[in-house]
């Protein structure tokens, strides 16, 4: 083994999507049901490709199951050629969950997984990036990407505001 390999640490990321633009809200369509634009399910896909552009792989992804999300996932799958049939849907990510239940959600995860992607909703998204991370991002916009990494070598082994941010990706930046 080469010594660059003996000191290169694991490092661990989360990667964290805010579902795309969706229809407005109407009363003939419930908040669960809504689903994305045009412009979202373009955007969706054009984010997609920028994060793909910079070798990263979005590893395990984990969505909401509101359609927007499960949408806003599917499209990011489909450009990475992940199987569908592979996302994990976590309800707790469109009914919420607490700060105090943030860890252990990210502790139960397979080490297998490298990198895990959550793609949600805000203000939940947005607040468990700024729980993990010690450089804090600031609001994610519809389809913004941020990443942060962990020098850890499991999923038990991480500690709220341990993480630093490898990338913040908006639409507005690169669209």
């Amino acid at each position: 083994m080469k010594q660059s390999e003996k000191s290169e640490e694991k490092r661990l990321r989360l990667i964290f999507i805010r579902h795309a633009r969706a229809e407005e809200q109407t009363p003939e369509i419930s908040d669960y049901e809504r689903s994305l634009t045009t412009r979202g399910k373009l955007h969706s896909r054009l984010m997609a490709q920028i994060l793909k552009s910079k070798g990263e792989s979005p590893g395990k992804v984990i969505s909401s199951p509101a359609f927007r999300a499960l949408e806003t996932a599917l499209i990011f799958c489909r450009e990475f050629a992940i199987a569908p049939g592979s996302v994990d849907i976590c309800p707790e990510l469109y009914t919420g969950l607490d700060p105090d239940e943030y860890v252990p959600f990210i502790r139960r995860q397979s080490d297998e997984a490298g990198t895990i992607t959550i793609v949600g909703h805000n203000p939940l998204i947005t607040d468990m990036a700024v729980f993990f991370a010690a450089d804090e991002p600031t609001d994610l916009p519809k389809t913004g990407i941020f990443c942060v990494s962990f020098s850890a070598g499991r999923w038990s082994e991480v500690e709220p505001d341990s993480g630093t941010t490898e990338y913040f990706l908006t639409p507005k930046k690169h669209l």
